[in-house]
């Protein structure tokens, strides 16, 4: 029994230290200042001011590198552009040094509004 309880000790710790990984904050990081360079060509502001990202995280995987999940909508299901965001974020992501693995998906639950637009992008939308 004490031997469980040590290994049990043993994979909480190895769980603890990959989430506190420096490595995945600064890829966090650079994720973000990536997709503040995706842009709807329609729209001056970035996606993320736009509120279209909903989610993004970064783990390391035991193989080495960090898997990068991007959960994101678009202004609208006719949107004709949500490819072509989608393929922007992805492309930007695996790019950076450490990226294994991508992948950004599209939701429409829930549906984008423009409450979720950060001050700044309603002052540039005058809105």
């Amino acid at each position: 029994m004490a031997s469980e309880d040590k290994e049990k000790n043993n994979q909480a710790s190895a769980t603890d230290a990959q989430t506190s990984d420096p490595a995945s904050a600064t890829l966090e990081s650079l994720v973000w200042k990536e997709l503040r360079e995706c842009y709807d060509p329609e729209i001056p502001v970035n996606i993320v001011e736009l509120g279209l990202i909903y989610a993004m995280r970064s783990e390391p995987l035991p193989s080495g590198g960090h898997r990068v999940e991007v959960l994101m909508t678009v202004t609208s299901p006719a949107c004709g552009m949500s490819e072509i965001l989608r393929t922007d974020a992805d492309t930007r992501i695996r790019k950076l040094p450490g990226v294994a693995e991508v992948e950004v998906a599209i939701t429409f639950d829930p549906p984008w509004s423009p409450e979720l637009m950060s001050d700044d992008a309603r002052m540039i939308l005058d809105l």
